[in-house]
């Protein structure tokens, strides 16, 4: 979409930079304005591994949604998508139902205008502390079909979440999903105790904008994800998940902090 365009969506300001915007940025995308630009700088001037450590959390979304569809599932729910720009799940996955969801009314107006008309895709309005009755709507079972054995995706959110917030998310949607349901999520860490000013800038900038931002270690994360059971592969660094080559993860990535983040398909048995 031609960001002129984009411009025009009732509620878009040019001049006043957006989460799913900025991340649209860090990916590389072009569904972004200056001040979306310059936003996103910023952030890498404190945390210069940032772009590498989305790039490879996205990448991660698209290989489990291959690997989802390769089991035969059909139907994808996705929480706090972002955009559904070009590299997302309904474009990996041409034959699938995608269902994305965010809480943002602004992210949801310009999501809208960038899927257009396509009757396989569908993006909705989701409090993620509400999944369960947002799964349980109306016009959400419509969409799946009546679908339960359906494919999760949560990319990147359980660190805006407290611990019982993460631990009613996990459990709402082991509840409503079928068995041999499956949910791909991903966990940030980093040492225990470690800190810089630049980190706790960045995280400042979080909670200025009104978001929590709480880091786990990997126990506590699997602990979260309640009744879940991991896949074969189990949780493995996100370099390992996507068969990166030993070394691809530099010491400067970890920031000074030990910043790891691990990704995991959970399945409903």
């Amino acid at each position: 979409m031609d960001v002129n365009e984009l411009a025009r969506v009732p509620g878009v300001n040019p001049k006043v930079p957006e989460a799913s915007r900025i991340y649209d940025y860090t990916l590389g995308g072009t569904n972004n304005f200056e001040s979306d630009r310059q936003a996103a700088e910023f952030m890498f001037s404190l945390v210069p591994s940032t772009r590498k450590w989305v790039r490879m959390l996205r990448a991660c979304l698209q290989t489990a949604a291959r690997r989802m569809s390769a089991d035969g599932f059909t139907h994808w729910v996705d929480f706090a998508s972002g955009l559904p720009t070009a590299d997302h799940v309904h474009t990996v996955l041409p034959n699938t139902r995608v269902l994305y969801s965010d809480i943002a009314p602004l992210t949801i107006a310009m999501a809208k205008h960038l899927l257009g008309d396509d009757p396989r895709v569908r993006y909705m309005q989701c409090d993620i502390r509400q999944a369960g009755d947002f799964l349980r709507r109306p016009d959400v079972e419509s969409f799946l079909q009546g679908q339960r054995r359906v494919a999760f995706g949560a990319n990147a959110i359980c660190v805006f979440l407290s611990a019982e917030e993460n631990r009613r998310f996990f459990r709402d949607l082991y509840d409503w999903a079928a068995p041999g349901s499956k949910l791909f999520a991903t966990f940030e860490t980093k040492e225990a105790g470690l800190t810089t000013p630049q980190w706790e800038q960045f995280i400042g900038m979080f909670r200025k904008m009104g978001e929590s931002f709480n880091l786990y270690s990997l126990p506590e994360y699997l602990d979260i994800c309640g009744p879940w059971a991991q896949d074969k592969m189990g949780v493995v660094p996100v370099s390992e998940f996507l068969g990166l080559p030993p070394g691809y993860i530099t010491e400067e990535d970890r920031e000074g902090i030990g910043i790891e983040f691990y990704a995991v398909i959970l399945e409903k048995r």
